[in-house]
């Protein structure tokens, strides 16, 4: 007998009537029809059910702490990390583990089921990095936690830093990141991302880099971390976040990064709610928009995701942990309003992103973890479009959280009714 049986589920790629058979928290089977015997069953009723939704950047340290000591009032990215530098002396490991605590509870009820955290390195105790270390240990159950040894100082710019950061990869933080744009010079930002490939590849690392988080044209260090990880052999294993100054570049320019970007296997990860919103502060008008190149990086085979990366913290004061709001903020940025834009919008806080993280068991065939949820809409369009409900979230077949469904009671003369604003399903 089967431990849960979903049938009548709609699955992303747009397969309809669908049932999915779990056993001993994995899929054993998805078929059209299927009926069995189950402790459990559920009829989807046509609705979504979608592989759980991913985070591949964001800085868990950090978040629950606005207005803590001050509020960003210039909303630029060097006052967040100013601000930053002096929260830094106020934390302790546990009002911080409970802040992540309490985001890692929005996080599941969102169908949030892994996240990529930045924790910064540069302070010499390491509290931060032990304090999420603590986290990652508490929230496994229920949630993956990947953590990035994060320099947000510039490994070379403070004291210490290359020994910092080697340290938390000592403690088992998972993946080395950096922040060459922040670095004192273009030389010295070019220098710390060999260094620190480097490091990763002699320890099996991965790699996440801030990279370019800036409206400077001239701001490169993705083309050298491009090269790094093809002359280290880390092709796939690499990912640059935010690259923001690629939307000042020149089209020549980008003609020729785009192609050495994909041969290096480098993943992007653009942060779209926070990009638009650090970036361009200098301009007056027009303003540009602050995001990457989403749609030609995609057009060029390079794997991209989207990450919330800031939630109440010194960057950004809004947030809710939801994905689906952050995909909804990256295809009108991005202009990627086509169905098909839509739908690589979806697959950019999902499969994309379980790719950068190398989630293993991810998605929903026979043999992948039963870590799904079923959403109040009929296919991933509508999802975004409405912000669906999470109906059930589900981890390793483990129902962790449920939302009632979203419906308004009209009170219009004559015609008392319900909706739950999905459109007519002869639409198209």
């Amino acid at each position: 007998m089967l431990d849960l049986l979903i049938t009548n589920a709609t699955l992303p790629d747009g397969r309809t009537g669908m049932s999915i058979a779990v056993q001993d928290g994995c899929i054993a089977e998805v078929t059209e029809g299927l009926d069995a015997p189950a402790h459990e069953k559920l009829d989807a009723q046509g609705l979504l059910l979608s592989p759980h939704f991913v985070d591949p950047h964001f800085h868990m340290d950090a978040t629950l702490s606005y207005g803590l000591p001050r509020i960003n009032e210039s909303g630029t990215l060097l006052e967040g990390i100013a601000l930053w530098g002096e929260l830094k002396p106020l934390l302790t490991a546990d009002a911080l583990i409970e802040r992540a605590l309490a985001y890692c509870d929005w996080a599941v009820a969102k169908g949030l089921l892994a996240v990529r955290s930045h924790v910064d390195t540069s302070d010499p105790s390491l509290l931060a990095v032990d304090a999420l270390l603590e986290v990652k240990r508490k929230v496994a159950p229920y949630l993956d936690l990947q953590l990035v040894a994060f320099p947000q100082d510039g490994v070379l710019r403070s004291p210490g830093g290359v020994d910092n950061l080697e340290r938390a990869l000592d403690k088992g933080v998972d993946v080395v990141g950096g922040i060459p744009h922040f670095e004192r010079t273009m030389a010295d930002g070019a220098a710390s991302v060999k260094l620190l490939c480097e490091i990763a590849a002699q320890r099996g690392k991965l790699v996440d880099m801030h990279c370019d988080e800036s409206d400077d044209p001239l701001s490169r260090h993705i083309e050298t971390l491009a090269f790094e990880a093809h002359r280290l052999g880390l092709q796939g294993r690499v990912t640059g976040s935010h690259c923001t100054s690629m939307h000042s570049m020149d089209n020549y320019y980008v003609s020729k990064l785009l192609p050495l970007i994909a041969q290096s296997g480098v993943s992007v990860v653009s942060n779209p709610l926070i990009n638009i919103t650090l970036q361009g502060r200098h301009d007056t008008y027009p303003k540009r928009r602050g995001m990457t190149r989403v749609p030609e990086l995609m057009a060029a085979g390079v794997n991209v995701a989207f990450g919330h990366d800031c939630v109440m913290d010194p960057w950004y004061g809004m947030g809710s942990g939801d994905m689906l709001e952050v995909a909804h903020m990256g295809l009108h940025v991005a202009q990627m309003t086509s169905q098909a834009g839509i739908r690589q919008c979806f697959e950019a806080v999902t499969t994309n992103a379980a790719r950068v993280m190398h989630l293993e068991n991810y998605g929903l065939e026979a043999g992948c973890d039963a870590s799904f949820v079923l959403l109040q809409a009929r296919d991933p369009v509508e999802a975004i479009r409405l912000r669906a409900a999470r109906l059930k979230v589900f981890r390793k077949g483990q129902l962790l959280a449920e939302t009632p469904a979203a419906t308004a009671s009209l009170r219009l003369a004559g015609r008392g009714a319900s909706t739950s604003w999905m459109a007519p399903k002869h639409a198209g």
